[in-house]
């Protein structure tokens, strides 16, 4: 009866000499339970997201003689594995041919007729089994999806399918994608009777004949919140492996993000390899200044309260009096309070998140979430500022799911306190954000979101919502709850406002702000990095200004 290993391996982008010494050892180690196949992941030698470099004729080169060393090894067992575009199958150290994506192999003597995919699109030749490579990056919800599509195929075409996934990450520079692994067999009825681990790499050994015994197994409901956790945490490790550094520094606000951002980097690194700061000006409240606190001592964290209002005074007070002289001629320029509010924001990062990071050979953070980026609600070269963006990909609405799931599952005891989930969303800036008073951001959170992920995740335009405004489809067709645009704006015309000022943004200014922006790690089907976008000035369509006009 044949043994099938299933190698679920982390693959590293651009490094086919590590690869391939990782497959010759699993290659060695199935030979030893006397496997007789061995499945490996798509690009294994390669790796998928390497850029041009699959332009240089030398790296090209070094792939080739890689897997030339892996053909070789195929005496007493068949390999399938990937590299750079190829699905390649060897067998007694030559290349099987592929003919339609179907290859025959020898398996305890017998002739089997195996179909080899690369993608998800299935032929309708008759095989005994199908298997498939496609390594694909994690989605929140794309396990769902692909375990529905593979079943369903199983089924349809009466032969199981083995499907095998790599582990690690890979980029596409500012785009940091992770990769789960989850290899699944579904047996020619389409149930899943075997699975590995997320996030881990293993081999795993079943037997071909058994696949049409084994119990069906009963899988879990994941919560997409513990989808997301699985994802940025074992992201941020990998990632901070990868550039070797085991020390983070977080500016902590008393607000959500900073505050999520601190009990994930705690959980990967320790609390002793976190430092958190708390840098308050005068508009800082003592009620944020005590959630900061309690949140380091909850954590365990090293802590530390740097107030910044001297420095801002002084970096105002010089800027006043500094003379700009122009052909004999002084003039002055004027700090109005926007700019005292970026100033602050500069003087938190640039200066001492910057110096903290280097003084404890670290890096510092970047907080922002997906709606704060999708308008650059972010001050460039301050609280945009970062070596990574770990919840860029997360809606605001993901930022407070993820921090009840750390609360209640990780950790088990509230180390985010329930008045930073209570309280106001505020950059505390001004004295018009006095969480206090209950002043907080320009954004509405429980519709923004919303709007903004038809904006960048469905691709409509102010058209679309005008139109569902007007039929009274607008809620439903975004997704957010009942009742809420009527709250917000009393008018139409202060939703037409509303609506066009965000969108200003998110075309204008923000893309510029997103340019220069830090990684991030990708969750959602549509992350900005992957986004294709140019620094083109705002545009409302024909139709668009003609109901606009027509109704207002």
């Amino acid at each position: 009866m044949p043994k099938i290993a299933l190698a679920q391996i982390e693959i590293l982008a651009g490094q086919p000499a590590l690869n391939a010494e990782k497959i010759l050892s699993y290659i060695e180690r199935a030979k030893n339970q006397n496997a007789e196949l061995i499945i490996f992941p798509a690009m294994t030698i390669s790796g998928s997201l390497i850029g041009d470099t699959l332009q240089q004729e030398s790296f090209l080169r070094d792939c080739k003689s890689y897997e030339e060393k892996i053909i070789a090894e195929s005496s007493n067992i068949t390999i399938i594995f990937g590299n750079l575009e190829d699905i390649l199958v060897a067998s007694n150290g030559k290349l099987i041919t592929l003919e339609n994506s179907v290859c025959k192999i020898k398996l305890s003597g017998q002739n089997y007729r195996v179909a080899c995919n690369l993608n998800e699109n299935f032929t309708s030749a008759q095989i005994d089994f199908r298997v498939n490579i496609s390594s694909k990056p994690f989605r929140i919800g794309a396990e769902k999806i692909r375990n529905e599509k593979f079943s369903a195929k199983a089924k349809e075409f009466n032969c199981p399918i083995i499907y095998v996934n790599s582990t690690g990450i890979q980029n596409r520079g500012k785009v940091i994608y992770t990769y789960e692994g989850n290899s699944t067999v579904y047996n020619a009825t389409g149930e899943i009777v075997h699975g590995l681990e997320p996030y881990e790499e293993n081999l795993s050994i079943i037997e071909l004949e058994e696949i049409y015994n084994m119990p069906a197994l009963e899988l879990s409901d994941y919560e997409e919140v513990e989808e997301i956790y699985g994802a940025l945490s074992y992201g941020v490790e990998k990632f901070l492996q990868q550039i070797n550094i085991n020390k983070v520094v977080i500016g902590i606000s008393g607000g959500i993000d900073s505050a999520v951002a601190a009990a994930l980097y705690t959980q990967v690194l320790g609390a002793e390899n976190i430092y958190l700061v708390n840098m308050p000006s005068k508009f800082n409240s003592s009620t944020t200044k005590n959630l900061s606190e309690q949140l380091a001592q909850n954590l365990g964290c090293n802590y530390a309260v740097v107030p910044i209002q001297e420095s801002v005074d002084f970096t105002v007070n010089q800027l006043n009096n500094t003379a700009f002289n122009r052909r004999g001629k002084n003039s002055s320029i004027n700090i109005s309070d926007f700019v005292k509010e970026n100033i602050q924001a500069r003087d938190r990062s640039g200066r001492i998140l910057a110096a903290v990071a280097a003084a404890v050979g670290g890096v510092f953070t970047c907080n922002a979430n997906k709606a704060e980026t999708t308008v650059g609600y972010a001050t460039l070269y301050g609280d945009e500022a970062g070596f990574l963006c770990a919840l860029a990909d997360l809606w605001k609405f993901q930022v407070y799911e993820l921090a009840n799931y750390l609360n209640e599952v990780i950790y088990d005891g509230e180390v985010i306190p329930q008045g930073i989930i209570d309280i106001v969303p505020s950059a505390e800036l001004s004295s018009a954000q006095n969480v206090d008073e209950g002043k907080g951001d320009p954004l509405k959170y429980l519709y923004h979101d919303y709007l903004f992920r038809a904006f960048i995740e469905d691709l409509k335009t102010p058209e679309d919502i005008l139109r569902w405004y007007l039929d009274g489809k607008l809620e439903r067709n975004i997704g957010c709850k009942h009742d809420l645009v009527n709250r917000y704006f009393p008018t139409k015309k202060d939703f037409v406002a509303d609506l066009e000022r965000w969108w200003k943004l998110f075309t204008g200014m923000a893309v510029a702000k997103r340019i220069q922006s830090p990684p991030i790690i990708a969750v959602s089907r549509r992350a900005y990095g992957e986004y294709k976008e140019s620094q083109n000035s705002p545009y409302f369509t024909q139709e668009y200004l003609s109901m606009r006009d027509e109704n207002f």
